[in-house]
């Protein structure tokens, strides 16, 4: 299971984006500055945008799945319940998913914004997409959901990408990048040789 950048280029508006990559299974962690492009390659690889240039190959890859940082996006449900069930989950499985206070019957856009987050992102990471593509996924959470995402994604099978400039929270990737002047590198993984 691999994804491929083959020599992309993305412009939108006045913003060029160039990687040239190749992602195997694991955990990679897609580190920079704010505005400096990981919500392009974000979208790039969840398929949400196409390159201008170049080609994403998926090698292995039967579902990919992107959540984006802000997890109102994604809430269709009009219950917390028929959220749960929306993505196919059992709705037993809330209580691990929403977290602890939050009613089964409460209105999911109604929830605060870190409520909203540890609902999506344990949906997401319960499904077990082969490609999980998560967008600054620590955003709008508190302490606590922090670090049970970092622990959630230490066992995650399959290819994660968590882009972020908060790596505090984050397991020790198996694969660092970082995008640098417009253009995604490789980048060396702390503790690693």
């Amino acid at each position: 299971m691999k994804v491929v950048l083959d020599q992309v280029l993305c412009r939108r508006e006045r913003f060029v984006l160039r990687a040239d990559a190749r992602l195997g299974e694991g955990l990679h962690l897609v580190s920079g500055p704010v505005g400096s492009g990981k919500s392009t390659i974000a979208l790039l690889l969840g398929g949400g945008l196409s390159p201008t240039e170049g080609r994403i190959d998926l090698i292995g890859i039967r579902r990919r799945l992107l959540i984006q940082q802000f997890a109102e996006f994604h809430l269709t449900g009009r219950t917390v319940l028929e959220e749960v069930a929306s993505w196919g989950l059992d709705p037993s499985m809330l209580p691990d998913l929403a977290g602890p206070g939050v009613d089964a019957a409460s209105d999911p856009f109604r929830l605060s914004r870190g409520e909203q987050k540890r609902l999506v992102l344990g949906c997401a990471l319960a499904t077990t997409p082969d490609l999980l593509v998560l967008d600054e996924p620590f955003a709008s959470c508190d302490l606590r959901a922090k670090r049970r995402i970092g622990r959630l994604l230490t066992d995650r099978p399959g290819l994660t990408v968590v882009l972020t400039h908060d790596t505090r929270y984050l397991p020790a990737p198996d694969h660092a990048w970082t995008i640098d002047g417009g253009v995604l590198r490789s980048a060396a993984v702390a503790g690693r040789t």
